[in-house]
């Protein structure tokens, strides 16, 4: 078995969210707190409501402080008001379509059919940031972030660094 080296990695948390502020965003609470337990940082955790462009926006902002990876949260379900896909898959370079093959595979282990209307998905930006967009709920932020996300962080950096 190959022996995996561990990369230390700046990460930003970007919850989509209508309702949630900072003390009752639990799923960004979630995913930040189980990064820090694996040895990365959270440089930072923003909340920025169900908007394309503020989205965008907001994306572009955390890319620039430094991060190398950016994990959202919400709206990624197929909702009206669900407009993550939307923002932010445009700016994909490299899709790793495996995440959310995967991510579905293992939601449909725990909710059963409604994991197929998830439109979580994971890619290298074209200025490099690695995106992990993930469903609000924080079961699904759990498992993506525990199963997917932290086991190949440090993988999927240095790989992009060659």
């Amino acid at each position: 078995m190959e022996q995996k080296t561990f990369i230390k990695v700046t990460c930003s948390i970007l919850t989509i969210s209508d309702t949630r502020n900072l003390e009752t965003d639990t799923s960004g609470k979630l995913i930040q707190s189980l990064l820090e337990a694996a040895g990365h940082q959270v440089i930072t955790r923003v909340i920025v409501p169900d908007d394309a462009p503020r989205i965008k926006q907001e994306m572009d902002k955390l890319a620039a402080n430094g991060s190398f990876c950016l994990i959202t949260n919400g709206g990624t379900g197929i909702a009206k008001r669900d407009v993550t896909y939307e923002a932010l898959f445009a700016t994909i370079q490299q899709e790793i379509p495996g995440f959310g093959e995967i991510f579905r595979m293992l939601s449909y282990e725990e909710v059963g059919s409604r994991a197929m209307v998830s439109r979580a998905f994971a890619g290298f930006s074209k200025s490099g940031l690695l995106i992990f967009a993930l469903p609000g709920s924080s079961n699904a932020s759990r498992l993506a972030t525990e199963k997917l996300i932290i086991p190949e962080l440090p993988h999927l950096i240095a790989e992009r660094q060659k």
